[in-house]
């Protein structure tokens, strides 16, 4: 089953969990908090503060080499859109994507996510944790502020 299949399953559409896919295409499911959810809410409400273009995307499927990964949170720029628009999976990584750490996630995991997406062309990649602690990192290492949105809070506050 590809991604545009199981975007279209009336099944799984209803889920109420975050689908990804492994290398192999098989489905992987974590289920989100309400948490996961207000500190997803809260990231967007401060990234339109501060990022006046470009558009900001929850829940973007991105095609990977590992399969398609979805960022909780991600940033285009004008550019992207118009080369991606109506891409299901992006073939290509948003400027910036934000992943919010679930209970289940492993340093491990959000590593391998990170050079996902570095190697699919994203600039940035935060990790805010369950505490909305904010890290930012580049695909040379951890920065201290992120320069795409450089007024972004280090931490969100519920």
């Amino acid at each position: 089953m590809n991604w545009a299949e199981i975007c279209a399953n009336p099944v799984l559409r209803e889920l109420p969990y975050k689908i990804q896919t492994d290398q192999w295409g098989h489905i992987v499911m974590s289920p989100a908090t309400n948490e996961h959810g207000m500190y997803q809410a809260k990231i967007v409400a401060l990234l339109s503060r501060f990022l006046r273009t470009g558009m900001i995307i929850t829940e973007c499927s991105v095609q990977t080499r590992e399969g398609v990964k979805v960022a909780d949170v991600a940033w285009a720029s004008k550019a992207f859109i118009k080369r991606n628009r109506g891409k299901n999976p992006f073939q290509e990584a948003p400027e910036f994507c934000v992943e919010i750490l679930l209970p289940s996630n492993t340093v491990i995991e959000m590593n391998e996510k990170k050079e996902l997406y570095f190697a699919r062309g994203a600039k940035e990649f935060w990790i805010c944790d369950q505490n909305g602690n904010l890290t930012f990192h580049r695909n040379t290492g951890a920065i201290s502020n992120s320069e795409l949105a450089g007024q972004f809070p280090h931490q969100i506050l519920l």
